[in-house]
């Protein structure tokens, strides 16, 4: 009896979790877009850049990816508030653009890697400069080709963002520990919780599916 009491309050608390929802998708969303800009930016150099740049891209890439999310969310948190205050929310945002952006930067690189040579060359005797050849010829492909391979990498920043509970932002994962402290049952919560994530994952999956098939160039691919 006193379990399914602790279950049926567990159950009461859903509503609450989802509000958690929220605040978890806004983290996602903006840590994307942070790390897709910077992560193209750096893929860009590290195909088209030369000397200083391209190295820095490099060491970048391969500097973060050797480190946890983690320490570099507690560096940027604690090493941020001896200079400015950053407040958490910002905080697990920053910190996942900035891991997420080098593990773009190898996925954008290799769909760029993937377009012939020959279609830059033919862009240039056009008459395009460098740069509108990028953006116009190169990279309209070389992101449709990403497409499969950023959808992974989205959905491991929305896993990644229930990091937020350890500097106590209130998302969904911080949430399901409120409820699972108040109801004694963490077993229950956490598969709840769980089942929240495979959820958020599974829409995520399928409409980016359906966004790959919609811009997918006959032909194009691999």
């Amino acid at each position: 009896m006193g379990l399914n009491i602790s279950a049926n309050k567990v159950l009461a608390s859903i509503p609450y979790l989802f509000e958690g929802v929220g605040i978890t998708l806004e983290i996602t969303i903006l840590a994307l877009l942070l790390g897709t800009l910077l992560g193209l930016v750096l893929a860009i150099i590290r195909v088209y850049g030369s000397g200083a740049f391209r190295q820095f891209a490099v060491i970048y890439s391969r500097l973060v990816r050797s480190l946890p999310l983690l320490v570099i969310l507690f560096m940027l948190y604690f090493l941020g508030s001896e200079i400015i205050d950053i407040p958490a929310f910002w905080a697990i945002i920053l910190a996942l653009a900035i891991h997420s952006a080098a593990y773009q930067s190898e996925i954008f690189r290799g769909a760029i890697q993937s377009i012939s040579k020959g279609q830059m060359e033919a862009a240039l005797a056009l008459g395009m400069s460098k740069y509108q050849g990028i953006f116009y010829v190169i990279l309209p492909q070389a992101l449709r080709r990403a497409i499969p391979y950023w959808a992974n990498e989205a959905t491991i920043v929305l896993k990644d963002s229930s990091l937020a509970y350890a500097l106590g932002v209130t998302e969904l994962m911080r949430r399901g520990e409120y409820v699972s402290a108040r109801t004694s049952q963490p077993l229950i919560t956490y598969i709840v919780v769980g089942l929240i994530y495979l959820l958020l994952t599974y829409v995520f999956t399928k409409s980016m599916a359906r966004v790959e098939s919609k811009v997918k160039i006959p032909g194009l691919e691999r």
